[in-house]
């Protein structure tokens, strides 16, 4: 592996960002990874979306290690331990999913290779926190909302929660977000407008994603 755990960890914790980004053309792919990494960004979420998906990531991990060296890159959208494995293969230096499989954990721990399950209640990220699972994605953000972290980080002040769905590149938002006590979030569409990616627009995302760690790292100050 490129990156060790702590290594990951510490990365997400440090920027609070991870891109969330999926497309079935690699070249498009390819793009998108190098604006945001001109942009600063040091942790990025390809998703395992459509079909051949792991064909697309495995070319997008060997342009990272060449053209973005400091890039950290992995693999959201894994239900199951198998999936896990065909990506960890192929590079993945972390693994996202939108809920919790206990079994993805024990590959991914075999591996010491972070696990960032999905999930919707506190007595699930109890669990995933006790399978291994240093950081913890509540998903979906924009239907649990800020005053679930909040209320989580109460009684659970140790846990690390990344957010994901309804964040936005925007002050206010990401205001709420790390006042409530998230350690970083993941954004998707709206770091990547549809027509941006269409006009093939790379600078814009690579504004984009500047702005966002610049606001972030105001909102945490």
């Amino acid at each position: 592996m490129r990156f060790n755990k702590i290594q990951v960890l510490s990365t997400l914790s440090s920027t609070g960002l991870a891109p969330v980004f999926y497309h079935s053309d690699s070249e498009v792919a390819k793009n998108v990874l190098k604006a945001c990494y001109t942009g600063g960004i040091r942790v990025f979420e390809f998703t395992n979306r459509g079909e051949f998906a792991h064909e697309v990531f495995g070319e997008l991990s060997k342009f990272a290690a060449k053209e973005c060296p400091a890039m950290i890159l992995g693999i959201g959208s894994i239900v199951d331990a198998p999936t896990a494995a065909l990506y960890m293969q192929l590079g993945a230096q972390f693994i996202v999913g939108p809920l919790f499989n206990p079994e993805v954990a024990k590959i991914a721990n075999r591996r010491l290779t972070p696990y960032i399950p999905g999930c919707g209640s506190v007595s699930e990220i109890g669990f995933a926190q006790e399978m291994g699972c240093d950081i913890c994605k509540v998903f979906p953000g924009d239907v649990l909302g800020p005053n679930f972290v909040k209320g989580l980080k109460a009684p659970m002040p140790w846990s690390l929660l990344m957010i994901t769905g309804g964040v936005k590149p925007e002050e206010e938002n990401l205001k709420a977000w790390f006042n409530a006590g998230a350690t970083c979030v993941g954004m998707g569409s709206n770091l990547f407008p549809k027509e941006i990616i269409a006009a093939k627009e790379w600078d814009k995302i690579t504004t984009l994603c500047r702005n966002s760690l610049a606001i972030i790292q105001k909102v945490r100050n």
